[in-house]
């Protein structure tokens, strides 16, 4: 069964795209292998352009539909069930059973917030329960 987890950003302007690369950076710290499902071409080249440049230290490796990279960018979702999956499109994904996690990150305003609430609804009806957490 899959885990679904949302970050909600109640008070911070943060956007979907710098939070994805924070989480990145952790979640590749414990050797977890990330897939950023995104069918906008322009979102996927903006986080292309912020994962070479979010770290000032080193760039986060990744690819555009590069299926052996340890995080990629993709418009298809991926085959490999082990990948944590960001779902940065406005429906919730209904294979939840082929990933082992997915994360739903939710911008401070409120077309984001009625997508978020849409999409967890959603799983909700798909039977599972996400954990949600509050930034």
């Amino acid at each position: 069964m899959a885990k679904i987890s949302f970050y909600l950003f109640e008070k911070s302007p943060e956007r979907q795209v710098h939070s994805a690369c924070r989480l990145c950076r952790k979640l590749l710290l414990k050797n977890q292998k990330i897939w950023l499902y995104c069918t906008d071409t322009d979102l996927q080249q903006e986080l292309d352009d912020l994962l070479w440049s979010f770290d000032q230290t080193s760039f986060i490796g990744h690819g555009i539909d590069q299926a052996d990279a340890a995080i990629c960018i993709s418009a298809t979702l991926p085959e490999d069930s082990e990948r944590i999956v960001f779902n940065f499109n406005n429906q919730a994904l209904e294979q939840i059973n082929n990933f082992s996690h997915i994360i739903e990150i939710v911008e401070n305003a409120e077309t984001a917030k009625v997508i978020g609430r849409e999409k967890f609804k959603s799983y909700r009806r798909q039977g599972i329960e996400a954990r949600t957490f509050k930034l």
